[in-house]
C-alpha cells in the first residue's frame, strides 16, 4: 500500500467541500434555511454538503409520526371546549409502561363519578411513544403529537398534566390532514347508518 487509497478518500472529501460552495452559488443563497434548500439536501443525487443544519434547520416529519400523546377537545356552538376524553382508562390500562394516570371528576351534589376527567396526567419520560392509548381509545380522545422538542430543566417538568395535554381539533387536522378527513368521514357515516336504522324501525 503506497498511500493511492488514503488520497483518494480525500479527494472526495475535498471534492465536497468545493461542490458544496458550487452549490450555494447554483442556489443562489438559498440552500439553507429554506424548504426547498432542504428538500434539495434529502435528495439522494444531492452534491456537497447534504447536513442538516439543526437546530437552525429541522427536517418535516411525515403524517404518520408520532411521538408524544395528546388530548384533543372540539369547541362547542357556545365556544367552550368540550373534552372527548370521559376518563374511561382504556389507555391506561392498555399503557405498556403504564405511564397514564387518571381520576374521574364526581358531581359535587352526589358525589357520583361523571364521565370527565379530573386528573389526567403523563410521564414522558417513561412514555416510550407507542401509540398504543391513541390506537385503542373508542372516542378517538387520545392522539399522537409531533412535538419531539420536549427538554426541561426540571423532572416535574417532564409530568404533563391535563391542561397541556389538551389540544384542538384543529391542531390534530394540521398535522394529520388524511387521518382526519378519514375519521371525520367515517363518522358521519356512522352518524347517517344510525338515522337510518332509527327511521326504519319507527
Amino acid at each position: 500500500m503506497n498511500g493511492w487509497e488514503i488520497i483518494r478518500g480525500l479527494g472526495v472529501t475535498l471534492g465536497h467541500f468545493f461542490d458544496t460552495y458550487l452549490e450555494d452559488i447554483r442556489w443562489k443563497g438559498k440552500r439553507y434555511r429554506t424548504k426547498e434548500g432542504i428538500e434539495g439536501r434529502r435528495n439522494a443525487s444531492v452534491r456537497g454538503a447534504f447536513t442538516i443544519q439543526y437546530p437552525e434547520e429541522k427536517l418535516p416529519v411525515w403524517e404518520e409520526f408520532r411521538y408524544l400523546p395528546f388530548l384533543v377537545y372540539d369547541i362547542s356552538a357556545e365556544g367552550e371546549r368540550e373534552i372527548r376524553c370521559t376518563a374511561c382508562g382504556i389507555c391506561s390500562k392498555v399503557c405498556p409502561p403504564q405511564c397514564i394516570w387518571i381520576t374521574r371528576k364526581k358531581d359535587p351534589e352526589t358525589g357520583r363519578p361523571i364521565t370527565k376527567p379530573e386528573v389526567f396526567a403523563i410521564d414522558v419520560d417513561i412514555c416510550m411513544n407507542c401509540g398504543f392509548c391513541a390506537e385503542f381509545c373508542p372516542f378517538d380522545a387520545i392522539k399522537m403529537d409531533h412535538e419531539y422538542e420536549i427538554a426541561s430543566r426540571s423532572r416535574d417538568g417532564n409530568i404533563y398534566q391535563l391542561e397541556k395535554l389538551l389540544k384542538s381539533k384543529d391542531y390534530y387536522h394540521s398535522i394529520r390532514p388524511n387521518n382526519s378527513s378519514r375519521e371525520e368521514k367515517e363518522k358521519l357515516e356512522k352518524e347517517a347508518e344510525k338515522l337510518k336504522k332509527s327511521e326504519s324501525t319507527v
